[in-house]
């Protein structure tokens, strides 16, 4: 009996031997090989594959950089790193993207604004959204199921009083996010940028107000005491030019409402 066991044991022993060499002798014949070009270029970029560059991922960005076929200064999480790596790769001078990060333009917190329904339905912003635009008294405001958080693949987004916050330090401004939000609230900005108009409300003052009291009325005050005219108030709503503002912060102090915000401070 026992001699069958063993010679049953020893002739699976020799056929899985016999398959490890035949594979091994497969991939060595007609295994296609890596392009050397392609997994360097995979390795100098950070893995985040967040997609902001467009792709799927690192891997097929790193694809299509080596195919031509892909610009190589599209990685935003990369930075300068990112960028002087794949120069030495490519031969070729690339210039990092400019480092973002991200903000959430609203703050519709509970003792400023109101639910106009009891929803009860899936627990994601997109399903709610559908449902009359959310439950929110705001038409416009953060709907607070996190859509955007679990986009996110650093946890750089948390929700505080039901309103989506942005932790800066760890926002590596891929703009997963951004894309997440049904809302379309999301918006990255330059990473030394120091506010942000923390609002998306589009109707008139009085309305915008009813809906929210943090909302902007479009009174134009921050855009007249703006030194740098860097604040301009279309349809309804204030927006910064970060390419005009130093950050002096007289937006943010002369704002009835509260509206804009300074992002270290958000």
């Amino acid at each position: 009996m026992w001699n069958d066991v063993l010679i049953a044991a020893a002739v699976v022993a020799a056929i899985s031997v016999l398959l490890g060499v035949l594979l091994a002798l497969f991939i060595k014949f007609f295994g296609v090989e890596e392009d050397e070009k392609v997994k360097n270029i995979r390795e100098a970029l950070p893995g985040a594959n967040c997609g902001a560059c467009g792709f799927k991922g690192c891997a097929d960005y790193a694809e299509a950089i080596a195919k031509g076929e892909g610009a190589p200064n599209l990685c935003v999480p990369g930075g300068s790193a990112t960028a002087k790596a794949l120069e030495r790769i490519l031969g070729v001078e690339v210039k990092a993207s400019g480092a973002k990060v991200a903000f959430v333009r609203c703050n519709g917190v509970p003792s400023a604004t109101s639910k106009k329904a009891d929803y009860r339905g899936i627990g994601t912003c997109k399903a709610c959204s559908m449902m009359y635009g959310g439950d929110g008294a705001c038409a416009y405001g953060c709907l607070g199921c996190g859509d955007c958080a679990a986009a996110c693949p650093t946890g750089a987004i948390c929700l505080e009083d039901g309103v989506a916050r942005v932790i800066e330090d760890r926002c590596i401004g891929c703009g997963a996010c951004a894309r997440a939000c049904p809302k379309k609230i999301i918006i990255a900005a330059p990473a030394e940028a120091t506010t942000f108009v923390a609002c998306s409300n589009k109707d008139k003052g009085a309305d915008a107000r009813k809906a929210c009291k943090n909302a902007c009325i479009a009174c134009r005050k921050c855009e007249k005491i703006c030194p740098e005219g860097a604040i301009t108030v279309e349809g309804n709503l204030a927006s910064i030019d970060y390419t005009k503002c130093t950050g002096c912060g007289a937006c943010v102090e002369g704002c009835p409402t509260g509206a804009i915000k300074s992002i270290k401070q958000s």
